[in-house]
Parts: structure tokens; C-alpha cells; sequence
């Protein structure tokens, strides 16, 4: 089989809906021979009545609690037949043939990782590439909105070599995905990709940004709130750093978080938006 297509899913049913009508119809003239597998966290919102019901040539696993995003996607990896895998948010929707452009770049790239070009619903691109996390880039992105001025984030409109690509689309084969020890388990949501990538570009691979294939991403829909990606982002970088950083850069980063928290804590607490404050309060809880 030349590629499987793993979506792990949890409470997107409208959305998921869309994503794999949108599969279908991209590769429907394909001449490629694929297979679609759904690795449900434990979803309350009648995504698995609907897969059960509406795809019925979907590999489905369901699983009983919310195992999160990395541990979903591997057993998704495990499962597939494919040569190649493509890993899916379920808040994706394919635009045109770019699944087939995307799998004929990524067999053209020997030993690559490959993310496509992610657009907001409005169609404006979203940034969703970008260099690795060292210390100058966690400053930049914590205290100067590196982000929002499209310098630790953004999306180039020619191929390009990156550091990291967004996990809501990446392909690469699926031995390669096996050869790096998929993604950390210990991760549970956001980071993955980076610690997966990283472990990539230090074993020889090239991770790129191929902007020829298109994703409208409609962004952190299995998030559930505003405060989840703080919290996990905070959690998912220190944990990055323990596990590749040295000790010095441990504690700049440490440092650095805890500053980032300690003033949005007290400028929300003169604001009196108690909101913010407990989103970086709870923050702070994860950095043990």
C-alpha cells in the first residue's frame, strides 16, 4: 500500500466529518492505493456513531479514555499498511489533490520529514513551520510575540528547510516514524512534533515545508479552552528541555518561564482579569 492517513480524533465530529470527505474527494482520481484510520480518544460527542455509520471502509480504534495526541497517532503509525504515512488533524480539510502533491514530494526527498502549507478557515495562511526552540527563540516567543510577527512561526510560500513543521500535517514514510521511536508518549499534547523532529534533524533527516500542498486548519479544536495550550505548551517545552538541553539552558528556560508567568499573573491580577492570571498559575504547577 502506497499510504496511510492516520487522524486521531477526540470530541470533532462535525469536523472530522468534513476531513475525511474532503480525503475522499482529493484522492478519489488518485492512482494511489491508501487507507484511512481514525484513532479515537474516547470522544462523547457521536464521532464514533458516525464513523460506524457514514465510513464504514475507515480502520477505526477506539479508545476508552483520551490517551492525547502522540500516544493516538502511534497506534494509528503501528496499524498502517502504508509505505508512506500522513498524519492528520481532524480539524483539517484537503484542499484539491495536495495530499498526492505532498506523497510525490516526500518520495522524491530521501529521508525527509514534510509538512504542507496550514490556512485559517478565512483562507489566510497560517504559520505552522519554523526554527527549533533555543533559548533566543523561547525569548523571542514569550516576551516579544515572536509568533505574531512571523518570526519563531510562520509560512513561507517556497519550499524550504526547516527546523520543525506542525503536527496537524506531516509525511514521511512510515519507517522512518518507526526508525526514530515515534512520538514520545510522555507528551500529551503540543511539543510532540517538536521533540519528534528534533530527534529527526540530529539522525541525519531534513525536515521541509512544501507550501504546493494546502490544509485549511481550523486550529486547536480537540483543545476544549483558551487554557489548555498555555499550560501544555509550558509543560511540553520544559519537558523538551530536560530531555535534550543541557543543565545551564535548563535554568535559562526556567527562568524564563517563570518570569513570562509571574508577569502575566500580576498584570491580570491589576487588571482584574482572573481569567489570565489562573491559566499562567496553573502554568506554573508544571514546571517540576
Amino acid at each position: 500500500m502506497d499510504l496511510s492517513i492516520v487522524i486521531p480524533s477526540f470530541n470533532t465530529r462535525l469536523l472530522i466529518d468534513r476531513c475525511l470527505e474532503s480525503i475522499n474527494a482529493s484522492l478519489k482520481n488518485s492512482k494511489l492505493d491508501f487507507e484511512i484510520i481514525v484513532v479515537d480518544n474516547a470522544s462523547t460527542d457521536g464521532t464514533k456513531q458516525l464513523l460506524n455509520n457514514k465510513y464504514i471502509r475507515v480502520i477505526k480504534i477506539f479508545n476508552k479514555k483520551n490517551i492525547g495526541y502522540g500516544q493516538a497517532n502511534n497506534l494509528g503509525i503501528n496499524k498502517a499498511m502504508g509505505e508512506y504515512i500522513l498524519l492528520l488533524n481532524s480539524d483539517v480539510k484537503v484542499i484539491g489533490d495536495s495530499i498526492y502533491k505532498l506523497f510525490e514530494f516526500t518520495r522524491r526527498s530521501q529521508k525527509s520529514f514534510v509538512g504542507g502549507k496550514l490556512l485559517n478557515e478565512d483562507g489566510t495562511p497560517q504559520p505552522s513551520c519554523g526554527p527549533g526552540y533555543t533559548l533566543p527563540v523561547a525569548f523571542l516567543m514569550l516576551f516579544l510575540k515572536g509568533d505574531h510577527y512571523n518570526i519563531t512561526r510562520y509560512s513561507p510560500n517556497k519550499i524550504r528547510k526547516v527546523d520543525w513543521v506542525s503536527g496537524a500535517c506531516i509525511m514521511a514514510k512510515k519507517a522512518d516514524f518507526l526508525k526514530l521511536g515515534l512520538f514520545d508518549n510522555k507528551i500529551f499534547m503540543y511539543m510532540e512534533e517538536i521533540d519528534l523532529l528534533y530527534r529527526a534533524r540530529i539522525s541525519g533527516y531534513t525536515v521541509y515545508f512544501y507550501p504546493e500542498a494546502r490544509f485549511i486548519h481550523s486550529g486547536a479544536a480537540s483543545s476544549g479552552n483558551r487554557k489548555q495550550p498555555v499550560v501544555n505548551i509550558y509543560q511540553g517545552l520544559w519537558y523538551f528541555y530536560q530531555k535534550h538541553m543541557s543543565v545551564s539552558a535548563q535554568i535559562i528556560l526556567l527562568l524564563l518561564l517563570k518570569l513570562k508567568a509571574y508577569l502575566v499573573i500580576t498584570v491580570s491580577r491589576l487588571l482584574r482579569a482572573k481569567n489570565s492570571a489562573s491559566i499562567y498559575e496553573q502554568a506554573l504547577q508544571n514546571l517540576k
